[in-house]
């Protein structure tokens, strides 16, 4: 192989990207799994709502860039599991509008809780400038797309 044609995808930028969002959520993943029985996009869902307060899913999938079909399976399994509720939207009844329910603002107020310990657990890994550094540049690139 020429080293024209050398790839390092170990230094691959999209590929460092995605070890490190990978890695660095697996324990946070662990405890909302394990406490609630959610997965990535419900969790996600959760925190919208519960940040945002009542929104559609059409929002959340603006807000989050997820796809819209796992926004409605996660959004199912959540109705399902009484953490949100469904209100049509009177004006078109294609859309509704999600809000959590007692239950579901219980379990954000814990995961955020949790959420807000693990941020500052990894940001202690850096220095204070590699963590202004990092933040601004992971905010830059998600507004490329």
């Amino acid at each position: 192989m020429s080293e024209k044609d050398a790839f390092d995808l170990q230094n691959f930028l999209p590929y460092l990207l995605n070890q490190a969002a990978e890695e660095s959520s697996l324990a946070f993943q662990k405890v909302y799994r394990d406490r609630y029985g959610m997965l990535r996009t419900e969790w996600r869902v959760l925190f919208h709502l519960g940040l945002y307060g009542r929104l559609t899913a059409k929002e959340i999938g603006a807000r989050s860039k997820m796809h819209k079909t796992k926004i409605s399976r996660a959004v199912q399994r959540l109705e399902e599991r009484r953490f949100l509720t469904r209100d049509p939207d009177e004006a078109d009844r294609r859309q509704e509008y999600l809000d959590l329910t007692a239950q579901g603002r219980m379990a954000y107020r814990d995961l955020h809780g949790v959420a807000h310990r693990y941020d500052a657990a990894l940001a202690d890994t850096l220095t204070p400038e590699e963590e202004r550094i990092l933040r601004a540049a992971l905010r830059k690139l998600a507004r490329m797309g």
